[in-house]
């Protein structure tokens, strides 16, 4: 999957210039925008929305959401070109949350380097995530593709029902990590999952299935896929953040423990509370409460995660996961090639180790 991935990032990349150039202009803005009242500041906007994001393009990230809108329209038999602005929407999104989530979260690291907000500042950070939900808008306010209005309408409606959602899976997540006891289970984790990552997956399926005009039942079943695929792939990356801090001090990215030391409720402590002594559960939530952690408490969390075995329970779900949607994809008939792809990556997001 690497070398799709590789194949389309550039494509995708210069897609996103087309709609938010690294280099912001007057008449960009115009055109892009509309007509300003009196006058843009080019150069304020460059620094206040351009910069910050192509400062965390430009540091990573697999493009695979805007991939898997590339293979749905394939899939679909129809020629991605046609669709692509489309393709960047949920990326743009994605990239939007991340910006905001580090906020939210007082993260240090995103992709390697220091946070956007430490970069630029909170007001600068929050203003450039923020801007980067509407700004996807305006692609279906510009029509691509030649969208009937029933279409346009459809897509709009999804977009707001969909991010919607996300709040809502941000909302519980915060509220989690910022409680000292961990009193929720897997329902309520699995649900956060499909609102705050499963809603992205979900834009990005229903999308392709709204620009290509296919039937609502086909646009169900790969809403379903990419959900679950999705669930899959934020359980692989808490698993990935431990097992990178289990084998090298955490050098994906990412601070080493940085999950524990946000003290996120991930599916890993939910098995360790419910598996693990009333002692060690009570271990287990001090340290994740407390503000600051040392190595040696990040060390600990570990060493209860692999007594309990929640790191191979947490495995064995997500890979469930996978085989679930897989299962939703099978239920569409699909170009057999492109369906190949699409179902390799429900095996990838679960596998891969960076």
């Amino acid at each position: 999957m690497r070398d799709v991935l590789d194949e389309w990032r550039p494509i995708i990349d210069e897609e996103i210039a087309r709609h938010l150039p690294r280099d912001v202009d007057a008449s960009y803005l115009a055109e892009f925008f509309g007509d300003p009242t009196y006058r843009y500041d080019a150069v304020a906007l460059q620094e206040a929305l351009s910069t910050p994001l192509w400062e965390l393009l430009d540091r990573g990230g697999k493009r695979w959401r805007a991939v898997i809108f590339v293979l749905l329209t394939q899939a679909f038999g129809e020629d991605p070109e046609t669709y692509l602005p489309y393709a960047v929407i949920p990326e743009i999104l994605h990239n939007g949350t991340i910006i905001v989530d580090d906020v939210e979260d007082g993260a240090t690291l995103r992709r390697g380097a220091p946070a956007l907000h430490h970069v630029f500042g909170e007001d600068i950070a929050l203003n450039a995530g923020n801007a980067m939900y509407f700004l996807p808008l305006k692609i279906l306010t510009h029509n691509p593709g030649n969208l009937s209005a029933e279409a346009r309408l459809a897509a709009y409606e999804m977009l707001m029902y969909e991010l919607n959602r996300t709040h809502l899976g941000q909302g519980m997540d915060i509220l989690w990590h910022n409680e000292k006891e961990i009193r929720v289970g897997e329902p309520e984790y699995l649900e956060m999952c499909a609102c705050k990552t499963g809603c992205l997956g979900r834009i990005v399926a229903r999308l392709a299935a709204i620009v290509t005009g296919q039937s609502a039942a086909v646009e169900r079943y790969v809403a379903r896929y990419a959900e679950l695929m999705s669930i899959s792939f934020q359980i692989g990356d808490d698993i990935l953040d431990v097992e990178t801090a289990l084998e090298d001090g955490g050098e994906f990215g990412k601070e080493f423990g940085n999950d524990i030391r946000e003290g996120k409720k991930t599916l890993m402590v939910i098995h360790a509370a419910e598996t693990a002594d009333p002692e060690t559960v009570a271990r287990l939530e001090e340290i994740l409460w407390a503000d600051e952690n040392t190595d040696d408490e990040i060390e600990a969390v570990l060493d209860i995660f692999v007594e309990t075995g929640s790191v191979e329970y947490a495995r064995e779900q997500a890979l469930a996961l996978s085989a679930a949607a897989r299962e939703a994809l099978s239920k569409v008939e699909l170009e057999p090639a492109a369906a190949e792809k699409l179902a390799a990556f429900t095996r990838f997001v679960v596998e891969r180790n960076v």
